[in-house]
């Protein structure tokens, strides 16, 4: 499984992919063979009539257990729909993107001509198939490099298919050129634009429909309806799991269970808090850094995604470079923690930890990691820290965080303020935010391989999904407190309070410019949550020296990218100031993982070692087990 591509590569282990071997035995098999095709109507027909009609009517029992597994929730008013306000959020964006092409003729006729010629193209191929010419079409439309979507062979032997596919492409293109190329609106609106016309040119793909794909077509023949049935039990199954909306299946649960085959890194609890357990590792060598590593997470996620096996396991690997490693586990929230902050996640948290570390192993300076909204986190806390006179963390490593939201990505569509008070009157019910609901927000930031491949695979092909371990973490999602992330919203994409020096904690107005301790910033080139800009950007606010460095692929599997694997690259260079793209081009780029360039960049600050440290440094009486207790709460 290690071997498998990561969570931003997940498009090439999807589920269309990984079965394609076993469920084209006799459906389409021929096509490929020596370029023969099967014949062409054959393979679309009923093969018995009985069965499928019988398979039809379980398929719609189905679909009523799915339906009624939705309504029910809603109609004991358990489930409020929240989804008007991102609805008319779209619609208002797309009455200005068609507001600016419609107040100008000639552009809105320059617009009309070009998706008439791409029509014109697409007819001109179809005729010349129905000619039954042998050369080769001339200007076909294809899919563009990385797109797996169509490569079933009848995607272009069959010319029905064929057509639909280049209409689709053409009308798609169209589509996105016109959000991309709307000067005329406001950049925040023509990003929501491209956004919104990317989610909706991938729901209506053909090969998101049973009649309109030819894979999916044919399995449906072939098994006389069955895999339907499958599908409508397992979407009436993934409702009720959602407890009245969908949770997604991602990966076979039933496969992996925490602290049997995911976070096995041994370890204690050491201590414990409303919000947190702190998580100390036991040594892997006989002497260690003197000074230990604190890590602080996401809430937003699990902590294990560090350590999800022993091969691929951050946690683990620093164990064995010498690191006495704590971990900040987060609590998943519910009603009782709606009022906890940011200032209680710090004092709850990262203080908590730092005490922990001093009483179990005696020493006051730390090197402390924070990983995407942890890191955030961690560093609003360094600049407060360094206003109270806190100096126990010595230098600070932050993995894909922003600490400036000028170029936040994606997700600054979802935050404006109509956007976010909604949010609020949510969370104000119980407390706190469904963990499906942000789930949901970072699986359509890459709909194309989070959601469709997956919606096509589980209830229209009826296919469990394949055991990944990675993806198996990103469905365990978590819920966020009220306080909390009402406050992140405002402060950091809403109002980017943290780099601009306006940010309020504790009573205290923080300045990242304070913070002077040695910062090693990583980010990851193909990044669409903390894009590797943004956290260039971002570098310049702090006081001390800043080492920016960038890694191959993206959020996880630029982060999580062991040594032993020998994938990706990394880039190191100069100091992170001007131009991004020119620090880019300076850059040297080595092969492989920057793990060990960290380790390195570690022990330039602070090499000395001491005897390895017994967990809870005979101070502390363990609480439990690593991975703990908090980690183990599914929503």
């Amino acid at each position: 499984m290690a071997k498998r591509k990561e969570a931003d590569d997940a498009r090439s282990n999807g589920p269309d992919k990984a079965d394609r071997k076993a469920d084209h035995k006799t459906a389409g098999k021929s096509q490929a063979d020596k370029g023969q095709r099967a014949p062409a109507i054959e393979q679309y027909l009923v093969k018995d009539p009985e069965s499928f009609t019988l398979n039809l009517a379980r398929a719609v029992e189905e679909a009523g257990k799915a339906a009624a597994a939705w309504t029910a929730p809603r109609e004991r008013g358990e489930v409020r729909d929240t989804m008007a306000e991102p609805a008319a959020d779209m619609v208002k964006t797309f009455s200005k993107l068609s507001e600016y092409w419609l107040s100008d003729p000639a552009r809105a006729l320059e617009a009309q001509t070009r998706l008439f010629s791409g029509y014109m193209n697409v007819w001109s191929n179809a005729v010349q198939r129905m000619a039954g010419t042998e050369r080769e079409v001339e200007n076909p439309v294809a899919p563009e490099k990385g797109d797996k979507r169509f490569q079933d062979p009848e995607w272009a032997n069959n010319a029905f298919f064929d057509f639909l596919k280049q209409a689709y492409l053409v009308t798609s293109r169209w589509a996105g050129d016109l959000a991309r190329h709307a000067e005329g609106l406001d950049e925040p609106t023509r990003h929501k634009a491209q956004f919104y016309v990317k989610q909706i040119t991938q729901a209506l793909s053909p090969t998101n429909f049973i009649l309109t794909n030819p894979e999916l077509f044919r399995e449906t023949m072939e098994s006389n309806g069955e895999n339907l049935v499958r599908g409508m039990k397992m979407l009436a199954e993934d409702i009720a799991a959602g407890k009245g909306d969908l949770k997604l299946r991602q990966a076979d649960a039933s496969r992996f269970e925490i602290g049997r085959n995911i976070a096995v890194t041994p370890g204690k609890v050491v201590a414990r808090s409303d919000l947190a357990e702190i998580i100390q590792y036991e040594p892997a060598t006989k002497e260690v850094l003197k000074r230990p590593l604190l890590i602080c997470p996401p809430w937003i996620n699990k902590f294990y995604i560090l350590d999800l096996n022993p091969e691929k396991s951050f946690i683990r690997w620093a164990v064995g470079e010498g690191h006495t490693v704590f971990v900040i586990s987060w609590v998943n929230p519910d009603e009782r923690h709606g009022r906890k902050d940011w200032v209680d996640y710090i004092d709850e948290g990262v203080r908590l930890g730092l005490d922990t570390v001093e009483k179990t192993t005696g020493e006051r300076e730390v090197n402390a990691i924070g990983y995407c909204v942890g890191g955030t986190l961690l560093a609003a806390a360094l600049a407060l820290f360094a206003q109270e006179g806190e100096d126990r963390i010595r230098t600070a490593t932050l993995f894909t965080t922003q600490v400036d939201f000028t170029y936040g990505g994606d997700l600054k569509v979802f935050v404006d303020e109509e956007q976010v008070a909604a949010v609020e009157r949510a969370m104000s019910e119980k407390g706190y935010l469904d963990g499906t609901k942000m789930a949901t927000a970072f699986n359509m930031l890459r709909a194309g391989d989070l959601i469709w491949p997956y919606v096509v695979n589980n209830y229209m092909r009826g296919k469990t999904p394949m055991p990944f371990d990675l993806l198996y973490w990103n469905s365990d999602s978590t819920r966020m407190t009220a306080a909390n992330h009402s406050y992140y919203l405002r402060n950091c994409y809403l109002e980017n309070n943290l780099s601009q020096g306006k940010m309020e904690l504790a009573g205290r107005t923080l300045k990242l410019s304070d913070v002077k301790i040695p910062i090693y910033n990583l980010a990851s080139r193909e990044d669409h949550i903390a894009p590797a800009l943004s956290v260039f950007v971002g570098s310049g606010y702090f006081g001390g020296e800043v080492e920016y460095v960038m890694a191959g692929s993206g959020h996880i599997a630029g982060v999580v990218n062991p040594p032993s694997l020998g994938k990706y690259q990394h880039w190191t260079g100069g100091k992170p100031v001007g131009d991004f793209m020119e620090w880019v081009a300076n850059a040297t780029e080595n092969p492989g993982s920057w793990w060990p360039h960290w380790q390195a960049w570690i022990e330039k600050h602070d090499a000395a070692r001491v005897p390895a440290r017994k967990v809870g440094g005979g101070k502390v009486k363990p609480l439990a087990d690593a991975p703990g207790e908090y980690v183990r709460v599914r929503v």
